[in-house]
């Protein structure tokens, strides 16, 4: 650690504020265009690319991001996120789009090469750095950074070397994370095409018709602050919507484990959040609680993908049928669940589809779980990395 030296962030860059887009053509119609916002950062880093927004529009050229640009979340909107000064990379472009610089994310401008980019990136995701921004940030309900409080943040840096070969050891990991998001997202697309091609552009007009909530069963969750912790050892995290969309932070709740089975949730399972931001996710995150408004979905007379892959069939159906209510929340009804209409194959047909579908689903499962050591162990070696008490080695 003597070679270690007392630095500030604003001795290598400047953070650059976005540009105000509001009140221009915003439009969910894919265009070349995409607005970078608070919204697409994610706890585990990077971006959510299920929360874009597409611009129509004139802009300054100069607010177009380039791949591996680091920006930085400068609002935290309502906690929904908790991503408050997070850093991430501006993805490669793959369909020729633009990535727009948009108001509330800051851009890093580096004034020099005296220290590594990555480095400096990943020391943006430490806890240490997260505690100093929502520390000095401003705002209630919504928190708020500036450029100044960024620049100012503190910490000791090791030399170049030394930096680059930390950043090396976490982007291989990040590497191998990102290679089974993609793996993943490919099979999903997979198993959705087959799915389509049998149900719907080659189905049997003597297949059964039956309604959706006849071939699962949909639990809803508990209200789970009636089940609250016994003690510090017989618990699990409450698993609810933000969690079902973000994964778990700091600051989720708990529940007893003195609970019914049924309630407890696993890695693999299939969730349905049927209220305010309405999904059908395989969970991958750790075992915990479920929380009412989401549904446990199971079936003993169907296999996994069947009961996932029609759930997601109808999931665009179900959210406007939840944007049309009057209410404050949107959401749906059982009766939606009974009114949704399902073909069932002869058993042989079932038998024939599964041989293909349930391998692509147990891979999901299974990369979901690989994903969950590898996100850990990138968690645990980046503060030890940056604070130095994990040394790398460097080639000379």
């Amino acid at each position: 650690m003597s070679e270690w030296k007392e630095v500030k962030l604003g001795d290598f860059f400047k953070v650059k504020h976005g540009f105000a887009f509001k009140g221009k053509n915003i439009s969910s119609e894919e265009t070349l265009d995409i607005l970078v916002t608070p919204g697409n950062f994610h706890i585990g880093g990077g971006f959510k690319f299920d929360k874009f927004k597409y611009f129509n529009g004139e802009y300054p050229q100069d607010y177009i991001l380039k791949e591996n640009d680091i920006v930085i979340t400068m609002t935290d909107l309502s906690k929904e996120t908790d991503t408050l000064g997070y850093s991430a990379k501006v993805p490669k472009s793959k369909n020729g789009e633009n990535y727009l610089h948009n108001q509330r994310v800051g851009l890093v401008q580096f004034k020099n090469d005296d220290a590594d980019s990555d480095y400096l990136y990943w020391l943006m995701r430490t806890r240490e750095y997260q505690g100093y921004i929502v520390g000095s940030a401003s705002g209630t309900s919504i928190m708020h950074t500036s450029p100044s409080r960024i620049e100012d943040y503190q910490f000791l840096i090791p030399p170049l070397p030394e930096q680059k070969a930390i950043a090396e050891v976490l982007s291989s990991l990040d590497d191998k994370i990102d290679l089974l998001h993609r793996q993943n997202k490919t099979l999903e697309q997979m198993a959705e095409t087959l799915f389509r091609q049998w149900f719907v552009e080659e189905a049997k007009e003597d297949w059964e018709e039956r309604s959706l909530s006849s071939i699962a069963t949909f639990l809803n969750g508990l209200a789970c602050q009636k089940y609250p912790p016994k003690n510090d050892v017989d618990k699990l995290p409450v698993l609810k919507i933000k969690q079902l969309r973000n994964g778990f932070s700091e600051d989720c709740d708990w529940c007893t484990t003195d609970v019914k089975p049924e309630y407890l949730i696993e890695n693999g399972d299939v969730i349905f959040s049927w209220s305010a931001s309405l999904m059908v996710k395989i969970w991958d995150g750790d075992n915990c609680i479920l929380n009412q408004h989401l549904f446990k979905v199971t079936s003993d007379e169907f296999p996994k993908w069947y009961y996932y892959l029609w759930s997601k069939h109808y999931l665009e159906e179900f959210i406007s049928i939840s944007a049309s209510h009057a209410t404050t929340m949107g959401h749906i009804k059982r009766g939606d669940l009974d009114s949704a209409i399902v073909l069932v194959p002869t058993d042989d047909k079932i038998t024939e589809f599964s041989e293909i579908q349930t391998p692509i689903i147990d891979k999901i499962i299974a990369n979901n779980k690989q994903l969950k050591k590898l996100v850990s162990m990138r968690e645990t070696l980046l503060p030890k990395l940056v604070s130095g008490e994990v040394k790398v080695s460097i080639d000379e």
